[in-house]
């Protein structure tokens, strides 16, 4: 397959279960577009030695016929949802060293039914803003460029602006 980052959801998972890709191909595909495009700062913390992990243990489900539904599919988790051992922020910096203990409900239920982690999203400090400026750690830029002005820069909206610009630059399949 071509650009694994332009497949749909649906496609992705259909892409996974006929094997013309591997969740491996998928996840290595939107880590490497992420580093390209940290410049719109979409994410507060990176996990892609967390991805490819829970990639390979999707590949081996996939392989033995025990897919979940969400199985092997690259998601951003917005930086609200604590994430065992993975920093949770909430774009404060307040909380800059937290790494919880214990995963959230959200992101238990996405790991339950096979979801890949490839990092933390931005988002306005506490989930309080609506144009995602408020991060301790920046403001996320939109992907999205204005025809008439393509150089003056755009918010992607808050306070899950980080979720937004990732799914819209194709930096994750989906987000929360």
């Amino acid at each position: 397959m071509t650009d694994l980052t332009k497949l749909t959801l649906t496609e992705a998972r259909e892409a996974l279960l006929t094997k013309k890709c591997s969740a491996v191909e998928l996840t290595q595909s939107f880590i490497d577009r992420m580093e390209k495009h940290r410049d719109l700062n979409v994410y507060i913390t990176e996990a892609p030695e967390i991805a490819l992990a829970q990639a390979k243990d999707a590949d081996k489900r996939i392989a033995s016929n025990q897919t979940r539904p969400m199985e092997g599919l690259p998601l951003g988790i917005k930086d609200l949802f604590c994430t065992k051992n993975i920093r949770t922020t909430a774009g404060s910096k307040i909380l800059s060293n937290f790494v919880p203990k214990y995963e959230s409900t959200v992101s238990q239920n996405l790991l339950d039914a096979g979801a890949v982690f490839l990092g933390k999203t931005n988002m306005d400090e506490f989930a309080m803003g609506s144009a995602n400026l408020t991060s301790a750690f920046g403001p996320v830029i939109s992907p999205w460029k204005r025809k008439n002005n393509p150089n003056k820069q755009m918010v992607p909206g808050g306070s899950s602006g980080g979720s937004a610009a990732a799914v819209a630059a194709r930096l994750a399949l989906a987000a929360t």
